[in-house]
């Protein structure tokens, strides 16, 4: 069994904790007590003041988006700003492309 460091967030704090990951533990934030999403490994947080880049972030999570390590060591392109998620939103409508397939494409049309 592995006890790698994963990543967890709390939307509402706008914060990041490395914690064991456990699949049958629901991880609550210590600063609120709400329930944390696991992010994954390869997750870097934006800064707290960095509304913009959370307002992405929460699309991402909310659209189950993760941030795990691949066979090449990172997650993948990522959009960071809401004009990003937007360009990329949109190319879904417009393709019927699925969301979460959508937000992790590097290049839109």
């Amino acid at each position: 069994m592995s006890h790698a460091k994963t990543s967890y967030v709390c939307l509402p704090c706008r914060a990041s904790f490395k914690q064991t990951h456990d699949r049958a533990r629901q991880r609550s934030c210590p600063r609120c007590a709400e329930p944390m999403i696991h992010v994954g490994s390869a997750f870097a947080a934006p800064r707290r003041r960095d509304i913009a880049a959370w307002r992405a972030l929460t699309v991402l999570l909310n659209a189950g988006v993760g941030f795990h390590k691949s066979c090449c060591g990172g997650p993948g392109f990522r959009p960071r700003t809401p004009r990003e998620v937007r360009e990329r939103l949109t190319y879904a409508r417009r393709s019927g492309t699925p969301v979460a397939e959508a937000l992790v494409r590097r290049d839109v049309a």
